[in-house]
C-alpha cells in the first residue's frame, strides 16, 4: 500500500482576495481560483450554511482514495489548495504526475453542460498552443464525472475533474516589466481570437447574461451603494456608474463580440523565469467566469488587474495595450470606451468585496485587502482623467510597437 503524506494548506497573510478570489501562495504551479456565484451576492441576509451545505470538503485520504478508484493513480503527497464553493487539491502520483483535482460544488455541479463547455475551451485553447491545463480522462474516458458524496449534509452529487498542475508562480509575485506585459496583453488577444473559432453543440450556455462579473453587468453595483455610504469611495464609483450608463452604454452597438475568459488577473496568469532570467507565461488558469462578452472587456479586465501590484499603475495600460494591438487593434469605440470599462471593473471588485465583508464578516481583513490599492488606484485614475491616463496609455501602445517593428526590419 502506497503511503501518502498529507500536506496541509498553506494560507499566509500575502492577499487572499476570499470570495472574489483567494490570494494565496501556492507551493508551485496553478492555484485555481474561484469567484462567488450571482446567487451569494443577491442575497445579503442569508446565512452561510446554504453556501457551506453546497462545498466539497473530502479529506486528503479521501481524495486519494478517489483519483485511485477513477483515474488507477497511486497519490503520494496530497495538498489543499484555496477556493470558495468548490474544493481544490494538488495530487503528487507516484507514477511521476502532478495535478489539480477539482471538486464543483453541488450547486454548479447541478450545470453539467456549463462546466463541460468550460472543460472543452480549456483543451480546445492548448490545443492551439496556449498554456491551459489539460484535462485527464478516467479509466472509462470521461474528462468529468459525478460522484455521489456525503460531507456531513448527506448524500450529493459532486462534479469531479483532473486537471494538469502547470508549473509557475502568479505573475502577481513577478517583477513586472514592459515586456512581460507586453506579452500579457498578446496573450489575451491570442486567446480571445483562438475562441472565437470554438465549435461545440452546447456554446449557447455561455451566453450567461445574469453573471455578475460580467462588465455587461456593471449597473447591477447601484444596488450596493448603500455599502459605501460614508466612504470616499461612493462618489467615484457613482462617477464611474454615471459615465458607463451615458457615455459607454451607446456605444455597445460598435463593440465587437466573442467568448472571452473574463478572469484574466494577476492571479490567474502563471510565470517561470527562462534562462535569462526574464519571466514568460507559463499558464493561463481559471476558466469558472467564460463567457461571450467583447474583446474590450476582455482587455479592460486584464489592465485593470494587473494594476493591482504594479509600483506605477497608470503605466501598466499601455504595454498591454501595445501587446493586444500587436494582435487584434481595437476600433475607434473601443479604445474611446477602454479608460470607462477600466474604472468599471474597479468598481465591481471593490463594491462587491466590500459586499463579501457582510456575507463573510470574520474574513474582512482578506477581504478588503485588495481594497487597500484598489480604492487608491481608482481614486488616482480618476483625479488624472481620462485624456491624461489616455495620453500615456496611447503613447507607451505606440512607442512600444514601433520598437517591436524596428526589430522586425
Amino acid at each position: 500500500m502506497a503511503v501518502i503524506r498529507l500536506a496541509k494548506a498553506e494560507f499566509q497573510p500575502r492577499a487572499l482576495k476570499f470570495l472574489l478570489a483567494i490570494r494565496a501562495p501556492a507551493p508551485q504551479g496553478a492555484l485555481l481560483v474561484k469567484r462567488t456565484r450571482l446567487a451569494t451576492f443577491h442575497t445579503p441576509n442569508k446565512n452561510n450554511m446554504s453556501v457551506k451545505s453546497n462545498t466539497p470538503n473530502l479529506s486528503q485520504s479521501q481524495a486519494a482514495e478517489l483519483v485511485k478508484k477513477r483515474y488507477n493513480l497511486t497519490a503520494s503527497e496530497v495538498r489543499f489548495l484555496p477556493a470558495w464553493e468548490d474544493q481544490n487539491l494538488h495530487v503528487v502520483t507516484e507514477e511521476g504526475g502532478q495535478f489539480v483535482l477539482k471538486i464543483m460544488n453541488s450547486k454548479d455541479s447541478k450545470k453539467p453542460a456549463v462546466v463541460e463547455v468550460q472543460t472543452y475551451a480549456m483543451n480546445f485553447l492548448r490545443e492551439k498552443g496556449l498554456p491551459t491545463q489539460n484535462t485527464l480522462k478516467t479509466t472509462t474516458g470521461q474528462v468529468m464525472f459525478l460522484e455521489d458524496i456525503d460531507c456531513g449534509h448527506g448524500l450529493q452529487k459532486f462534479l469531479v475533474r483532473l486537471l494538469t498542475y502547470l508549473p509557475g508562480i502568479q505573475i502577481a509575485k513577478a517583477p513586472f516589466s514592459p515586456q512581460l506585459l507586453y506579452d500579457v496583453g498578446q496573450s489575451a488577444a491570442r486567446m480571445d481570437l483562438v475562441l472565437k473559432e470554438m465549435k461545440h453543440p452546447q456554446l449557447s450556455v455561455l451566453q450567461r447574461d445574469d453573471l455578475t462579473w460580467s462588465l455587461s453587468n456593471v449597473l447591477l453595483l447601484e444596488d450596493y451603494m448603500n455599502l459605501l455610504d460614508g466612504h470616499p469611495l461612493q462618489a467615484g464609483v457613482r462617477t464611474v456608474l454615471h459615465q458607463y450608463k451615458n457615455y459607454v452604454a451607446p456605444k455597445y452597438s460598435a463593440f465587437r463580440k466573442c467568448v472571452i475568459h473574463g478572469d484574466l488577473n494577476d492571479l490567474n496568469v502563471l510565470v517561470q523565469a527562462d534562462e535569462s532570467k526574464a519571466y514568460k507565461i507559463s499558464g493561463i488558469i481559471d476558466f469558472g467566469e467564460i463567457h461571450f462578452g467583447y474583446y474590450v472587456h476582455e482587455l479592460a479586465i486584464t489592465i485593470m488587474y494587473m494594476m493591482l501590484e504594479h509600483p506605477k499603475p497608470i503605466e501598466v495600460g499601455g504595454a498591454i495595450l501595445a501587446g493586444w494591438e500587436s494582435i487584434f487593434p481595437l476600433n475607434k469605440t473601443e479604445k474611446d470606451c477602454l479608460f470607462w470599462l477600466v474604472l468599471s471593473r474597479f468598481c465591481q471588485t471593490l463594491v462587491l468585496s466590500k459586499h463579501a465583508v457582510t456575507l463573510q464578516p470574520e474574513n474582512e481583513e482578506y477581504l478588503m485587502y485588495t481594497s487597500k490599492n484598489g480604492v487608491r488606484i481608482l481614486l488616482e485614475l480618476l483625479k488624472v482623467g481620462k485624456a491624461q491616463v489616455e495620453k500615456v496609455w496611447f503613447k507607451t501602445a505606440a512607442d512600444l510597437n514601433h520598437k517591436k517593428t524596428e526589430i522586425i526590419n
